[in-house]
């Protein structure tokens, strides 16, 4: 695809995630996602043409700038968008495909025990919440969600929903997960397991309350 229109998809890709973008001037100007997804683009190129210090440079000024890391070598389709991003690490080794959604404080990266590729495979439609945490050399799905602050581990099949630490998968194989759920209402196994120890141990408190009147 020619380098102008990845661009604006680049920009256009805000109007359809973000209701608060008005205009395609502010999004230019003032949206740091924007600005390093246009400056990793570069650096990419610049790491293609084996440049590599001049890669690892631009990359580190566009950190600098918009508090956004994204490895040179990093593979990035289109029309991905970073929501504010302050805290975003995306390594050298990821590859993300098209209409993927990354909010603030995601790492896409490694666990420190892998040799070549060590970083996650994102497919198509994926979106990845708040804090959530990505790492290792495995794929996520095609239109899989990953909620806030979950630490996944491990392959998450398309359509699957992750929540947790670790991540487990608390919707597969089901509907088409909706792009514009909010990223917030997801199930949380760990709080539902918790409630329901607190129903066993509310039900064994009236048994031994009960015992307690009809002993003599």
């Amino acid at each position: 695809m020619p380098i102008f229109k990845t661009l604006i998809n680049d920009v256009d890709v805000v109007f359809s995630q973000d209701p608060a973008a008005r205009s395609r001037m502010e999004v230019i100007f003032t949206y740091s996602g924007v600005h390093a997804i246009w400056a990793h683009r570069m650096a990419h190129g610049l790491w293609q043409w084996k440049l590599y210090f001049l890669a690892k440079l631009l990359a580190q000024i566009s950190r600098f700038f918009t508090g956004i890391e994204i490895h040179p070598a990093a593979v990035i389709g289109q029309r991905l968008f970073i929501d504010h991003g302050m805290g975003v690490v995306i390594g050298e080794t990821c590859e993300i495909g098209d209409n993927v959604t990354i909010y603030q404080g995601v790492t896409l990266g490694g666990t420190g025990k892998e040799k070549g590729k060590r970083h996650p495979t994102v497919k198509d439609g994926v979106m990845i919440a708040s804090g959530a945490k990505v790492l290792g050399s495995f794929t996520i799905g095609e239109y899989s969600r990953i909620g806030a602050g979950s630490v996944v581990l491990k392959e998450v099949p398309a359509n699957s929903t992750v929540v947790g630490i670790p991540g487990r998968i608390v919707v597969k194989n089901g509907c088409r997960v909706d792009h514009e759920l909010d990223h917030h209402i997801l199930p949380d196994p760990v709080a539902d397991k918790f409630k329901q120890l607190e129903e066993e141990l509310d039900e064994l408190k009236k048994e031994l309350r009960d015992q307690k009147k009809t002993s003599p």
